[in-house]
């Protein structure tokens, strides 16, 4: 597609016990899972729009995938982005200027550079090979010239990437609204990505810009820098210090969420059901869209922090080493997809039992060769330093 100070990428965090946010480290983890989730349920959605560029398509779909995909599309980026930015302030404080950025192109870029020219190559072979196609030239499996899918789910790391140098030159400038409340800073959002979603559909500019060093979803593009900002404020706000207070705004969202996105799905997929026909009209059907996007976004995202806050604020074995593996994770997680699902092609199990299979399977299958190149990286270290004493 993100903590205690710390973003989806990193685990760069204080060993200070105190300075800890563990919900957050929690959160992570499970977004990555539902990150997951998401790119396995695009091998078997039924509506065709991921059959073109997905690394697998299976011919056996179902119904459920699509729906599925379509929620978690609305949040797990911006949740993303809000943990990258909550570590952002405790980052500049240890790193100024070239520290700072040399550490995040060290994390960021670098591992970047070698997926897109690895697991890219890699993912047009299992495409390729999943449709019965021919292999073509080499110069085509790079994503500056694939002409399909560009960086695919890779784009993550260097557009937060580049979210970070802005906040830097904003700290250099001093660009910030001064004493500005988290409610205000909310509202702000909301508006901002409001106008930018209606904007850009009615100019026409939906969908994605792709180039060699960025690929971003132009509707989307402000709001999950707006999301950013967010959790950078939230840390110098404090918000999540003390102690969760009232309950009554978590069960009002909680209660009218799926309103929201209900009437969202429902004007989103209309124009498939019903091509050049409007509910209402062109202009109050694209009003309606997006500002029931916007408001089941921030629900979302807001319900996500909450329940973790409440009651996921705690530290485990397993959690530990999960939340450790996840940037890897993310990255490595769909060359994995592609080598199970495409094992379970020709198999004749049904759809919905090959959608959780493929999820699960690749999270664990995913987790464990992390946690299996962390621990070789470790044993060689270690022996190297004991051949040096």
């Amino acid at each position: 597609m993100t903590q205690s100070g710390q973003t989806m990428t990193c685990n760069e965090r204080s060993t200070s016990k105190e300075s800890r946010v563990y919900f957050l480290d929690n959160l992570r983890t499970a977004v990555i899972f539902l990150v997951v989730l998401y790119h396995a349920g695009g091998v078997y959605e039924a509506s065709g729009m991921w059959a073109s560029f997905w690394i697998v398509d299976d011919p056996s779909t179902n119904n459920l995938s699509g729906l599925l995909n379509i929620v978690l599309d609305i949040f797990m980026m911006p949740t993303m982005f809000f943990i990258s930015g909550y570590l952002v302030p405790a980052s500049l404080q240890s790193k100024r200027g070239r520290t700072f950025i040399i550490a995040k192109f060290r994390r960021l870029i670098l591992p970047w550079i070698i997926a897109v020219l690895t697991l890219i190559p890699l993912y047009k072979v299992i495409f390729l090979f999943s449709r019965n196609l021919p292999q073509e030239s080499w110069t085509t499996y790079f994503h500056w010239s694939n002409g399909i899918w560009s960086q695919n789910w890779l784009w993550f790391l260097p557009v937060l990437f580049l979210f970070n140098v802005l906040y830097l030159l904003f700290s250099k400038v001093k660009i910030r609204i001064p004493n500005i409340s988290l409610k205000g800073a909310v509202l702000g959002a909301f508006l901002i990505g409001l106008v930018c979603s209606v904007g850009m559909d009615m100019l026409g500019l939906r969908g994605w810009t792709k180039s060699g060093l960025l690929d971003f979803q132009n509707e989307r593009l402000l709001i999950h820098f707006m999301f950013f900002l967010l959790g950078a404020l939230c840390f110098r706000l404090k918000v999540f210090d003390g102690k969760p207070g009232s309950k009554m705004l978590y069960h009002i969202v909680n209660s009218i969420a799926w309103i929201p996105i209900t009437v969202y799905i429902f004007f989103l997929l209309y124009p498939w059901f019903r091509p050049g026909k409007f509910i209402v009209s062109e202009i109050l059907d694209r009003l309606i869209l997006w500002f029931n996007y916007q408001l089941s976004l921030f629900c979302l995202v807001y319900a996500m922090i909450e329940t973790f806050r409440r009651y996921l604020d705690k530290p485990g074995k397993l959690r530990n080493e999960l939340n450790k593996n996840s940037y890897y994770v993310y990255i490595i997680h769909v060359i994995v997809i592609g080598g199970i699902a495409l094992f379970m092609l020709k198999t004749t199990m049904p759809s919905l039992w090959k959608f959780p299979i493929l999820t699960a399977s690749t999270y664990v299958i995913s987790n464990l060769t992390v946690s299996f190149f962390s621990t070789l990286k470790l044993l060689i270290w270690k022996g190297r330093f004991q051949n040096e004493a």
